[in-house]
Parts: structure tokens; C-alpha cells; sequence
């Protein structure tokens, strides 16, 4: 059975994640706050999705 390492930089890269989910996190509420729409990539189109249908963010942070 073959043992996976985890990287020596994993620490930084669990860091890096949280920190970029947080910030599309508060790009969303930015954008759901000023009535931006947010625009995704969904089933190979891309689709704007109005800030009055954008869901409120559970929590932002921590």
C-alpha cells in the first residue's frame, strides 16, 4: 500500500485557498449589496445571474 506525503507547502496552500474563498465570498456580497449581477460559466455558457436572485452569504471570514 502505497503512503501519500503531503507537501511541504501544504499548510500555505490550505492558507491560500480560505483566503481566496473569502474573497468571492465578499466579491458576491459586494456585488449582491450594489445590485451587480454576478456572471458563471454554467453547462459551457455563460450566464448572468441578477444580485436580486443572488443568495445571501451564511457567513464571511473566520
Amino acid at each position: 500500500m502505497k503512503v501519500k506525503r503531503v507537501p511541504k507547502n501544504h499548510d500555505i496552500m490550505l492558507k491560500a485557498e480560505k483566503a481566496l474563498q473569502i474573497a468571492v465570498a465578499k466579491t458576491i456580497e459586494d456585488h449582491r449589496m450594489s445590485g451587480d449581477p454576478i456572471v458563471v460559466w454554467k453547462n459551457g455558457k455563460v450566464v448572468k445571474i441578477p444580485a436580486s436572485r443572488i443568495p445571501r452569504a451564511k457567513s464571511i471570514g473566520a
